[in-house]
């Protein structure tokens, strides 16, 4: 046949080299003719220059088995696949896929952590982090060269003075003592006849950096800062030269003064050593380094992409404050740091200081509470001009106040994990696009190796309930599912032995409420409900076979602590957290009652292991799980719901957790709740009225109950609080609070303030399923429903996403009573299109065009 299958994909890698899992699935998309559909595949794997090809007769293209004895550490294979119709034709063999392992089993490491020996203040955020470097001899013709990196803290390696990666802030945050992250890097290209330099810079990071806030603590994973690294070269006569982190390296202290991700990073480049890295150097000033020790179990290799820079701004303007000052505004609140190119006198000081926002006209950073985010730089005086950028920090930031020579120039590095776009939303209001827009910038800036809560202050912690209602409308945006997985191997990790959730992954000590951990409704749900719907969204089951054991034991802890009434009425809980109407000082205390936030939570996780099981095979559980939800729920309209079909906290979240939890007993009693519930919108003015439980519910709850005009209304209002509030403020980003910015264009002066929180933005993912109209059917969009529902006066809206079997697309034009829909199914899916007033229609793979006629005052 004519077409070519995608090259494969490996289980969920962007690039699958140095990955952890010996037999990886692939999968492929098929851009076949319409009509087309696959009966089966070949694949071919090519090892150790042998190559063999295995047919299966299946019309599976996603994470299909990989057919062979599992790979062994650090070897490589091509993959490539062709696939074969019902009419026993054979497609063409697509693009090969190069797939290398990383270190498989604990024996392979030999490298042990490495570090300055010098004694240090450990209670002193000024401790002056070390290079370490190795010299070796390259004695003969090189086949390949690897490099096996990790560290406690955050390291970048040179070989010969060059760069090895262009990760940053490697190797991330996990739960350290359990589980490591390692990259691999292949460095055959940097090595050279004769003598060679390896070296490492060192930075604190997340694992002795200050953390937390009120202060914070620090020193929370270990107290020294250590590179390990195995270098590992093969020669063309056979022989394996391994050099690794162990006694015979040198350290010594470098250019970096000081660095933490709160407080930024100071740089004295008259302190720098040149060709340090570079072989020929003069060992005056280094000593012998501390050798520590790391479980080499606890080493794992990366399921998602690195940190990296993904994006340069350069400032839209540059202002001078009413004090004098010079602020450079780069038009968007983002998530990284400065490059700069300067020129001045030895000794001269360059300061940067960022903040989100300005206030009187100066830069303001009191939101950062005890963040300093700043960095400075002292210039060493070069005639040329000299260049630097922060390695170990990052900072949330529009605005940058920089301080120094005149002659200095910025750019500003947009960081985050650098995960595939896959998710686009348009339609013809400029405003509801701006907030689109807003959330896929809050999600970059967030997905910072973890999804985090706020990337500026003194905080930057996974908070659990902030990624499970924000999961939907990330699946969509990005391919997170690998970044996601590794994360929430470590909420397992964190989970105690009783089942509770911590409110935060990975766990650090808390001056308030939230040490010790206590198990809590909407934070502790991200174990049930996060892998629930990154399997709807990819059809992954092996990541819930992953998380079952941490889900079930979840909501088995909250069995117990329900108790035979299955009412979660007791306990700490934060309720719908952020409610508008609650106190500043006390986000906590809205209008909804916590404990029917609580059991509400408790009947959707139970319905949701009781799926898990199903998908698993696990019958008997299944049948248990479904019937505890069952009697959740009935217990819940016991408890809230009142005769006259009224709710106990008769309050937006209520209702919208009721019908959206799918908790009523009748179709009647969830269109008496949503009339009730457009009832409390119309009376508040269209404004919104719920907080990060009731947020990303309110939409679906509304247009599902055939209040979609009502739902338009709260959508679309611009009176704050309000989605749309933010963006007529200038907002570019997504607010931690509905009134992060006053409207007499001053700060909340709350102390929980941030102008880039991801949480709210969850109503993105009801932008893409009922206003452009695209969701899956069938878990990884191997079925897609098209229903789309004109309203609030948008002439046209468009939703497109890069599903595992490839685009899937719609878009639809209202124009005088007449709605045109498109859309887009790749080979080896289906579709519904589902219309208001129209009977369903089949669709299959291909573009389909359908016109109908809008009943005036429907739209």
């Amino acid at each position: 046949m004519a077409f070519t299958p995608s090259r494969p994909a490996v289980e969920h890698h962007r690039e699958p080299f140095g990955i952890g899992e010996p037999r990886p699935r692939l999968s492929w998309t098929t851009p076949a003719p319409d009509g087309w559909h696959q009966a089966g595949y070949e694949i071919e794997i090519v090892r150790r220059s042998i190559a063999r090809t295995h047919v299966v007769l299946s019309a599976e293209q996603i994470l299909v088995p990989w057919p062979e004895e599992p790979l062994a550490s650090r070897e490589r294979a091509t993959v490539r696949v062709r696939v074969q119709g019902t009419d026993r034709s054979w497609s063409m063999w697509s693009p090969e896929t190069e797939i290398e392992t990383g270190l498989l089993e604990p024996s392979g490491w030999v490298a042990r952590p490495v570090g300055g020996a010098w004694p240090e203040d450990l209670d002193s955020d000024d401790r002056r982090p070390a290079l370490v470097r190795r010299a070796f001899d390259v004695t003969g013709g090189i086949v390949s060269a690897r490099v096996y990196a990790s560290a406690h803290g955050l390291y970048e390696l040179e070989i010969n003075g060059t760069r090895v990666g262009d990760d940053v802030l490697s190797p991330g945050w996990t739960v350290y003592p359990k589980r490591l992250r390692y990259y691999t890097y292949d460095v055959t290209g940097l090595l050279r006849a004769g003598e060679n330099v390896i070296g490492g810079w060192l930075g604190d990071g997340w694992y002795r950096g200050r953390l937390g806030w009120r202060g914070g603590f620090r020193n929370l994973f270990g107290s020294d800062l250590s590179l390990i690294a195995q270098l590992e070269i093969r020669y063309a006569d056979g022989r394996t030269q391994t050099v690794a982190t162990d006694a015979d390296w040198l350290a010594a202290t470098g250019p970096i003064v000081r660095t933490g991700n709160y407080d930024g990073e100071d740089y004295d480049a008259r302190d720098e050593r040149p060709g340090w890295s570079s072989p020929g150097l003069d060992p005056a000033g280094w000593t012998p380094v501390a050798v520590r020790d790391r479980d080499p179990a606890t080493l794992v290799a990366p399921t998602g992409p690195p940190v990296r820079c993904t994006e340069e701004i350069a400032p839209v303007a540059v202002l001078t404050t009413p004090s004098g000052k010079r602020v450079l505004d780069f038009g968007q609140n983002l998530v990284g740091r400065l490059r700069i190119r300067v020129h001045g006198e030895r000794g001269a000081k360059v300061v940067i200081r960022t903040a989100e926002v300005l206030q009187d006209g100066e830069l303001y950073q009191r939101p950062l509470r005890d963040a300093r985010s700043t960095d400075t730089y002292v210039l060493a005086g070069r005639p040329g001009g000299e260049e630097w950028e922060p390695r170990f920090t990052f900072h949330g930031f529009r605005y940058a106040e920089v301080e120094g020579p005149a002659d200095l120039d910025a750019i500003a590095r947009v960081l985050h994990s650098d995960l595939e776009r896959t998710g686009w939303f348009t339609c013809s209001d400029p405003l509801l696009e701006r907030l689109h827009e807003n959330v896929v910038w809050s999600m970059r800036g967030n997905f910072v190796d973890i999804p985090t809560d706020c990337p500026q202050r003194d905080e930057r912690v996974g908070w659990t309930g902030d990624l499970q209602v924000f999961a939907p409308t990330a699946a969509f945006l990005f391919d997170v599912t690998g970044m996601l997985s590794s994360w929430l191997q470590d909420v397992a990790a964190e989970q105690l032995p009783d089942g509770t959730v911590p409110w935060y992954v990975p766990v650090i000590p808390a001056h308030e409420v939230w040490t010790p951990i206590r198990p809590g409704a909407a934070w502790g749900d991200v174990a049930t409900l996060t892998p629930w719907v990154l399997y709807e969204r990819t059809g992954d089951s092996g990541l819930l076979e992953a998380q079952y054991g941490s889900a079930r034991a979840w909501v088995d802890l909250v069995d117990r602590l329900a108790g035979e009434d299955h009412l979660w009425d007791s306990g700490f809980q934060l309720g719908d957290w952020l409610d508008p109407s609650a106190p500043p000082d006390d986000p906590a205390a809205g209008q909804t009652d916590k404990y029917l936030v609580a059991t509400a939570y408790f009947a959707a996780s139970s319905r949701a292991v009781a799926r898990m099981a199903t998908v698993l095979g696990r019958e008997e559980d299944a049948a248990h799980y479904e019937k505890l939800a069952d009697a959740v729920g009935e217990a819940f309209c016991a408890a809230y719901v009142l005769p006259d079909g009224r709710m106990v906290s008769d309050s937006q979240t209520a209702y919208s957790l009721a019908i959206g939890f799918d908790l009523l007993p009748s179709e009647d009693a969830r269109a008496a709740a949503g009339a009730r519930l457009a009832e409390l919108v119309a009376a508040a003015g269209n404004r919104i009225a719920t907080g990060f439980v009731g947020t990303p519910l309110v939409t679906d709850a509304l247009s599902s109950t055939g209040e979609l005009a009502t739902a338009y209304d709260l959508l679309l209002g611009r009176e704050c609080p309000s989605w749309l509030y933010p963006v007529t403020q200038g907002a570019t980003t997504i607010w931690e609070r509905w009134d992060s910015l006053l409207p007499d264009g001053r700060v909340n002066p709350g102390s929980m303030t941030s102008f880039n929180h991801y949480a709210l933005g969850a109503v993105a993912d009801w932008l893409h399923r009922v206003v452009a109209g695209l969701a899956p059917l069938a878990p990884g969009y191997c079925e897609v429903r098209f229903a789309p529902r004109p309203g609030g006066g948008l002439t046209r809206a468009a939703a497109r996403h890069r599903s595992p079997y490839g685009m899937v697309g719609i878009s639809w034009e209202l124009v005088d009573g007449t709605l045109t829909v498109d859309t887009e199914l790749p080979t080896g899916t289906t579709g519904v299109l589902d219309l208001d007033g129209e009977p369903p229609h089949a669709l299959g793979p291909g573009k389909h065009r359908h016109t109908v006629t809008i009943a005036a005052g429907t739209s």
